[in-house]
């Protein structure tokens, strides 16, 4: 009987992806384990490829790996309904819409050092890292 399927390399060319994040993805279980050659080879299903890249794109979009294992399940699950994928979805825009606050924040408080400095003198009077220095110690008394 002739093996048939994609060899890893192939996998991973046809998914945009390099060979040891098939490993992992596999280690993990989220693609499952190929059939061997009878030289060893890992021989995976053609299907492999959209699995694979369904889990490239849903980590571009800012799902985990555990959320993504979690939209596979929903995927193949013949109860589960849209619904609950829409739910993630929207629970996964506030993540994001709480990250970009977050961010903002970052970049206020930066700005504001960066103002402060002229960029002249030694470090050791630099007002951003005399800032930085000031506050780790006020949230360490803050404790």
């Amino acid at each position: 009987m002739k093996e048939t399927g994609l060899l890893m390399g192939e996998v991973a060319k046809q998914a945009d992806v390099n060979r040891e994040t098939i490993r992992y993805y596999e280690r993990i279980g989220l693609l499952r384990g190929p059939l061997r050659t009878g030289s060893g080879y890992r021989l995976y299903p053609p299907e492999t490829v959209a699995r694979a890249q369904f889990i490239k794109q849903a980590q571009e979009l800012g799902f985990s790996l555990k959320e993504i294992s979690e939209l596979l399940s929903l995927r193949v699950d013949p109860e589960s309904h849209c619904g609950e994928v829409r739910r993630r979805a929207e629970a996964k825009i506030a993540d994001i819409e709480e990250k970009i606050q977050a961010l903002r924040r970052m970049k206020q408080a930066l700005t504001k050092l960066v103002a402060a400095c002229s960029g002249q003198g030694p470090t050791s009077e630099c007002p951003i890292l005399e800032a930085l220095a000031t506050r780790r110690k006020r949230d360490a008394h803050s404790r």
